[in-house]
């Protein structure tokens, strides 16, 4: 038997570093939270480990895999940190990155402004060549102009090129010259080739995501370098593995080369962490809350399943304006996330009215109760005052917390100015988060056609149980799941997520006239790479494939998707392809066209290996009595009574199975507190899970 028996979760979040240690031979979990190193995020990995180390010896020398998540890649993307990047297009197509799709997504607002391409116009180069739609070339490419070109390029001293030729999905031939000539001019030099980052129809989406890639690709290779070393140095041997915005976890290596698919690293993990809870307790319709200290993130998974997009924005320059950010087409998860934490800062706005968010203290200085020179009032504060954080419990005590400075700041900065009580002050600031959260769930539960009525919502984050039940009494929904170790939740969904990878080609060719030969072949030849990638985690026999195609009416802007698993397709008719896709599309609009055509225009495989999925343990605990698990009365604010009342106090570490309670409550533990209000009641399964019904 292997002594390799733990593994270790890793999430990095704005604020927080959160960490949780798994023993896969006893089920036992361990946790540790520090704060977030922005300057050098490995940093604080290390500073985690070594903090571990103190609690549980010697676990570095049997760790068997460290899954990591990280939000090193949008960060630099919004903050425009990444690399000095070159792009290499087709002669006609420098300034595709600024048209885009052509549309406004202000139409009526004549000052509306658009976020700045990655790569300026003057590092965007054009080469004469042309392949056709259907993939024979129309112009070849020269070979020497090519070399000018590149030279060109390196005397301006960049670090990564971009290469997006038109419709080299259908024909890659010219953009593999323009690599082989790259790779002999500048052995060493960051490639991104669309071919490989996205092969797949519309020009933009396909240029701003190579783009992205090759202007994050340096960054994120050295510092996926430098945490492995700095893991070695430790005295780790095992596996590093990375979460990917998909939803599964991929090798260090895939992630290097392309790190546009781990953008949304880290908010991922809570939501597949959240989708294993709705089938381990068979709850149909669950919605998934992350809330942390610089954003909130939620989710509603349907049927077991969290929704798996091909397509989303960065660095919006309206925060809630699609249209206004960089599109990258990679798959994500489909989560929504607002700028809504325990660090949003609280400050009158221009109208002379209270605005919470979306801009946060972040880590450092953070906010004012923290005494590490904040002096913004934070949502954190607020919580504090409202007597919901005990200043001397704050990550299990490690972290006192300045509750008279918060109260001065509030007083200062938010009551003053608006002419309040300090009370409407800081329940304001708590009360406005939670609306704030509560409009922007209700439109995305909406738009997924849920009902915010049957959902049971599970609460994850650092603040997320402390602001669940608040943002559930606004929802309306009748049932809250809060897991243990829910302030860490994002690390653990790292130990329920799959080793997967997503691959997609483009072949755009009518139902009726396609041959099923010729996409069988497109088929498998995905997923002979996609296994190749996955072959260095596993042996090929593991490997499961999903297949999907993404088809459309014949002159439709948009596709629907369409699954096709398991199935051969020169076993295939093409009466059964049609009538596969008109059931999808029914089911999505309410009616279809039969008599239109319908056209193939993506073909999709996912590899996947076995989750190696957490086995809970259940709580060991006889004869318990309630008044164990009290540690006292603490006076906190309920807004049903309109002032402070006194809540009891509950050790989460001592509840027991089958123990029932009803609210007001407050249940503590290291990394989060739940807050319960006086229209709950609060019963604990065997699993240690809190499951809290509003009356």
């Amino acid at each position: 038997m292997s002594d390799k028996v733990y593994r270790l979760g890793c999430d990095i979040g704005g604020t927080f570093t959160d960490f949780v240690l798994l023993n896969d031979q006893t089920g036992e979990i361990k946790t540790y939270k520090c704060l977030t190193t922005p300057r050098d995020p490995s940093d604080a990995v290390e500073d985690g480990i070594r903090g571990m180390e103190k609690y549980t010896p010697d676990f570095v020398e049997k760790l068997d895999e460290v899954i990591h998540g990280t939000t090193l890649v949008i960060n630099s993307i919004i903050e425009r940190k990444g690399a000095k990047t070159a792009l290499i297009t087709t002669k006609g197509f420098k300034d595709v990155l600024e048209i885009g799709r052509g549309m406004r997504y202000a139409p009526y607002d004549v000052f509306a402004q658009f976020p700045k391409p990655l790569i300026p116009r003057h590092l965007r180069f054009e080469v004469e060549e042309r392949i056709r739609s259907d993939g024979s070339v129309l112009k070849p490419l020269d070979s020497q102009e090519a070399k000018r070109v590149v030279r060109e390029i390196l005397n301006l001293k960049v670090e990564s090129i971009a290469v997006c030729l038109i419709n080299s999905f259908e024909n890659p031939a010219h953009e593999r010259m323009l690599n082989e000539i790259i790779e002999k001019e500048a052995p060493g030099i960051s490639v991104s080739i669309s071919f490989r980052v996205l092969p797949q129809i519309k020009e933009y989406e396909r240029t701003s995501t190579t783009v992205t890639n090759a202007y994050v690709k340096p960054l994120t290779g050295r510092y996926l370098s430098k945490l492995a070393k700095r893991l070695e140095t430790i005295g780790f041997k095992g596996k590093l593995f990375i979460m990917l915005s998909s939803g599964g976890v991929t090798s260090v290596e895939t992630a290097s080369e392309f790190p546009v698919r781990i953008i949304e690293s880290g908010p991922t993990a809570a939501v597949i962490a959240g989708q294993y809870y709705g089938r381990l307790f068979n709850i149909p319709e669950m919605f998934c809350f992350d809330m942390g200290g610089t954003t909130a993130k939620s989710c509603l998974i349907q049927k077991g399943e969290a929704g798996v997009v091909p397509t989303f924005e960065v660095g919006r320059v309206q925060r809630f304006m699609k249209g206004s950010g960089l599109t990258i087409q990679v798959p994500v998860v489909d989560l929504m996330e607002i700028g809504a934490g325990g660090g949003s800062i609280a400050r009158v706005s221009r109208l002379g009215t209270l605005q919470v968010g979306p801009e946060s203290s972040g880590a450092d200085p953070g906010p004012i109760c923290y005494g590490l020179g904040g002096t913004d009032p934070c949502v954190t504060d607020a919580d504090l005052l409202l007597g919901y954080l005990d200043e001397n419990y704050f990550l299990g005590g490690k972290m006192k917390l300045d509750k008279e400075a918060a109260r001065l700041g509030v007083e200062e900065k938010v009551a003053k100015p608006l002419g309040v009580t300090f009370i409407q002050a800081v329940w304001g600031i708590h009360d406005l988060i939670n609306e704030t959260m509560a409009a922007a769930a209700k439109t995305h539960i909406a738009e997924k056609g849920g009902n915010p009525n049957l959902v049971t919502m599970v609460a994850f984050g650092g603040a997320g149980p402390v602001h669940a039940y608040g943002l559930a009494k606004k929802l309306g929904a009748p049932r809250l799941l809060v897991p243990p170790n829910a302030g860490v939740g994002s690390a653990l969904g790292f130990f329920t997520a799959p080793r997967s990878f997503d691959l997609l080609r483009s072949h755009k060719v009518a139902l009726t006239a396609s041959d099923f030969i010729e996409i069988e072949k497109i088929l498998k030849e995905l997923e002979d790479e996609a296994a190749k990638i996955l072959k260095k985690q596993a042996s090929e026999k593991d490997i499961q494939f999903e297949r999907s195609l993404d088809m459309r009416f014949v002159g439709q802007g948009s596709e629907t998707n369409v699954p096709v698993s398991g199935r051969d397709f020169t076993k295939m008719r093409k009466e059964e392809v049609r009538r596969r896709f008109d059931e999808v599309y029914e089911k999505l609009y309410g009616r279809t066209y039969p008599d239109s055509e319908v056209e193939f225009i993506n073909f999709k495989v996912r590899a996947s290996l076995p989750a190696r999925l957490i086995q809970f343990p259940k709580i060991n605990k006889t004869g318990e009595s309630l008044g164990k698990a009290i540690k006292g009365k603490r006076m906190a604010y309920s807004p049903k009574a309109g002032g402070f009342i006194s809540y009891t106090v509950y050790d989460r570490y001592r509840l027991f199975p089958k123990a029932t309670f009803k609210g007001p409550a407050i249940i503590e533990e290291k990394e989060s507190t739940v807050i319960i209000g006086e229209d709950a009641l609060v019963s604990v399964d065997d699993f240690g899970f809190l499951w809290v019904d509003l009356l």
